[in-house]
């Protein structure tokens, strides 16, 4: 077994809620440039060149990307080997969190209670999804979720008989019911199978996979390519101004589901897709 002290988990997430706030994913980054660059719609390239203008201003001075630092979204291998010491892995992680975002200036915007709209007053508790693994390694990717795009995201439970068509429907129609409101050009994480809940952390977790890198079973890897195409040919465009890119990326994540169901969602996030990957 190997011993990790919680103080290695703390320091490890207050320094990746900060660094996720302040540094936009190359892969991203690389994406809105390239869009800018093969934009023709004027209005769609000053919102594009605005957006690449406040990435450089965050990496230099060190302030949010976005003004919704979101809700800290964490995901965490654990390795077999691993034996936590010294305290609670969740509370460090919270613990993290709370210091991140005292320490980063950065919005405090959870809510203690759904209803009752009080407060947490430090953006914890943070959302944590557990994976045991083999190994001795602790990984964790915190990935902060504004709300403007969350909230533009849709579950659905089709039936088998709606197929692959069904899917892309219902794709195509949660991109467009959305329209300018998530902040596009968007990234878009699709989630199929599993059940009712797995299906939503599949669409979430599609989010964390680099935009360069495609799902490596080439039957979903066209589907991605297709829906990018069909979701940029909307015509919504940066901002929802309208233009070539209405979303900078789709990734698809599947997981064996049962056969009387199909299950889709559809996490949608905005141009600052926001994560940082740590590993103790």
């Amino acid at each position: 077994m190997r011993d990790i002290d919680i103080k290695l988990i703390i320091n490890a997430v207050k320094n990746a809620c900060m660094d996720s706030n302040y540094y936009l994913g190359n892969d991203v980054k690389n994406e809105i440039i390239r869009s800018y660059e093969e934009e023709t719609w004027e209005i769609a390239r000053d919102s594009l060149n605005k957006i690449i203008k406040n990435i450089d201003i965050s990496e230099r001075e060190k302030v949010p990307l976005c003004q919704d630092t979101g809700m800290a979204c964490v995901f965490v291998e654990i390795g077999q080997e691993v034996h936590i010491v010294n305290g609670s892995i969740e509370d460090a992680i919270n613990e993290g969190v709370r210091q991140g975002y005292k320490e980063g200036y950065l919005r405090k915007s959870v809510v203690r209670d759904p209803l009752n709209r009080i407060n947490t007053g430090d953006n914890t508790p943070a959302v944590i999804n557990y994976n045991i693994v083999s190994g001795d390694k602790l990984k964790i990717i915190v990935s902060p979720k504004g709300f403007g795009s969350e909230n533009m995201s849709q579950i659905k439970m089709l039936k088998p008989a709606d197929g692959v068509e069904g899917v892309k429907e219902f794709v195509l129609k949660t991109v467009r019911e959305g329209g300018g409101n998530p902040c596009p050009p968007i990234v878009v994480g699709v989630g199929i199978g599993g059940t009712f809940d797995r299906v939503a952390y599949l669409a979430k977790k599609a989010l964390l996979r680099p935009l360069s890198q495609r799902n490596k079973d080439r039957y979903y890897a066209d589907l991605e390519s297709e829906l990018l195409k069909e979701i940029n040919d909307t015509g919504i465009g940066p901002q929802g101004f309208g233009g070539k890119t209405t979303a900078l990326g789709v990734n698809i994540e599947t997981y064996p589901t049962h056969i009387a169901g199909l299950p889709v969602a559809v996490n949608i996030s905005c141009h600052v897709t926001r994560h940082v990957e740590v590993e103790i």
